[in-house]
C-alpha cells in the first residue's frame, strides 16, 4: 500500500500479490494536483505488471478538466498496458462527461484494416450506421420536445435574447434577398403563364395562377429553400464550430444542456421567422406577377378582382402550416448535424453541406406529403 498527500488530495495505491490494483482517490483532483499525483502513479504503475486496475474517485470532492484527463489516461490503459482499468464512483454530471470523452476517443482510435470486403458485410455496416444515426435522432428530438414546453410556459427559464438575435440573423437580414427572389419569381411564372395561356386568350388568368401557385406551393417552398441555404447552415456551422472547440463540453462541465441553451433558441426563431417570410415573399411575388400584368394592358381593379377570387383563407393557412413545418425542419437539421460534427479542418464544412442537403431534401418530401393531404381532403 502506497499512500500520499498533497494540499487538497490523498492519493492511496494498492498492488496485490494476484496482479491486481486499486487506485483510490480522495479530495480535490484539479490542475494543481494532477502533477503530482500523475508522476506518483508513472512511479508506481508503469514497469508494475497490471492485469486489472480499479480506481475508486468516490472520494473527489471536485474533477476539472485536468482532472478527468488523467482518468481517461487512466482508463485508456496508457500507464497499465494489456490491463483491465475501470473507473467508478464519480457524480453523474462528471460520468456523463466522461463516458461521452471515451466514446469520442474510441471513435479516433484506428480500425483493423478488414481483410475482406463481401457484400453482405458492406451491407450490415450500412444497417449498422443507420440504426446508430435513428437512434441518435430519436434521443435529439427527445430532448428537444422534452425542452421546448419548459422554454415556452418558464419564459425566465429561456434565452429570449439570444431567441431575438437569431430572429434579427435569420429573419430581418433575409429581408433584401426574399424580396429580389420573391420578385423575380413572379416576373417568371406570370411571364410563362401568360405565353401558355395566350394561346386560349385567357391572359387574365396569369393572376389566378399567380397566386394559387405563390400562396400554396411556390412561397413557402422557395422561402424554406433560401432559409435552409442561408440560416440552416449558419447554426450548423456555428454550433460545429462550437463542437470542435470544446464549447460544448464546457457547457456540460458548468451543468448547462446543449439542447435547451443552443437548439431550442433557434428552433422558436425558426418557427416564428419562416411564417413571417413566407408571408412576405408571398406579397412580392404577387407584385410581380401585377406588375407583368400591368405591362400586358390589363386594369388593377381587374387584377386585384382576378386575385381575390382566385384563393381562400383555408389557401393561406395551408401556406403558412406549411412554412411553420419547413422553419422547424431547417432549424432542428442545422442544429442536429452542427451538434454531430466531429473533429478535423474539414469537419465543419462538411456538417453544413450535410444540413444543406438535408434539409432540402425533407422540405420536398413535407411539401409533397402537404400536397397529398391537400389533394385527399378536397
Amino acid at each position: 500500500m502506497t499512500t500520499a498527500t498533497q494540499n487538497e488530495l490523498e492519493t492511496a495505491m494498492e498492488v496485490r500479490p494476484d496482479s491486481r490494483a486499486r487506485l483510490v482517490l480522495r479530495g480535490r483532483l484539479n490542475e494543481q494536483t494532477v502533477v503530482g499525483c500523475w508522476s506518483l502513479l508513472e512511479k508506481e504503475l508503469l514497469g508494475t505488471k497490471v492485469e486489472a486496475l480499479q480506481v475508486d474517485v468516490s472520494g473527489l470532492g471536485f474533477c476539472d478538466a485536468a482532472g478527468l484527463t488523467l482518468l481517461l489516461y487512466l482508463n485508456m490503459g496508457k500507464m497499465t498496458p494489456q490491463a483491465t482499468v475501470s473507473v467508478f464512483g464519480l457524480k453523474a454530471d462528471l460520468e456523463n462527461i466522461f463516458r461521452e470523452l471515451i466514446l469520442e476517443d474510441r471513435a479516433f482510435q484506428p480500425q483493423p484494416a478488414i481483410k475482406s470486403d463481401f457484400f453482405v458485410g458492406r451491407i450490415g455496416r450500412k444497417v449498422a450506421q443507420v440504426t446508430m444515426e435513428f437512434h441518435e435522432q430519436m434521443v435529439f428530438l427527445g430532448a428537444l420536445i422534452a425542452s421546448l414546453p419548459v422554454s415556452i410556459f418558464h419564459p425566465k427559464r429561456s434565452r429570449w435574447a439570444e431567441t431575438r438575435r437569431v430572429v434579427e440573423l435569420a429573419g430581418a437580414n433575409a429581408v433584401p434577398i426574399v424580396s429580389l427572389m420573391s420578385l423575380l419569381l413572379g416576373f417568371i411564372i406570370a411571364f410563362e403563364s401568360a405565353r401558355r395561356l395566350a394561346e386560349f386568350g385567357a391572359q387574365l388568368y396569369v393572376a389566378n395562377t399567380i397566386m394559387v401557385v405563390m400562396v400554396r406551393d411556390m412561397g413557402p417552398l422557395m422561402t424554406a429553400i433560401l432559409l435552409a441555404g442561408r440560416s440552416g447552415s449558419s447554426f450548423a456551422a456555428e454550433i460545429g464550430t462550437m463542437k470542435v472547440n470544446e464549447e460544448l463540453n464546457a457547457l456540460k462541465t458548468f451543468g448547462l444542456d446543449p439542447i435547451p441553451f443552443l437548439v431550442v433558441p433557434r428552433i422558436l426563431a425558426g418557427v416564428f421567422v419562416t411564417p413571417l417570410l413566407t408571408f412576405y415573399s408571398i406579397l412580392m411575388g404577387v407584385i410581380g406577377g401585377v406588375i407583368v400584368m400591368l405591362g400586358l394592358g390589363f386594369t388593377l381593379p381587374l387584377i386585384l378582382h382576378q386575385l381575390a377570387s382566385s384563393v381562400h383563407l383555408n389557401d393561406l393557412g395551408t401556406g403558412i402550416a406549411k412554412s411553420a413545418v419547413f422553419g422547424v425542419i431547417v432549424s432542428a437539421v442545422g442544429c442536429w448535424h452542427g451538434l454531430r460534427t466531429q473533429q478535423g479542418p474539414s469537419a465543419v464544412g462538411l456538417s453544413t453541406t450535410r444540413a444543406v442537403v438535408t434539409s432540402l431534401l425533407l422540405i420536398i418530401v413535407a411539401d409533397a406529403f402537404f400536397s397529398a393531404i391537400s389533394y385527399l381532403l378536397k
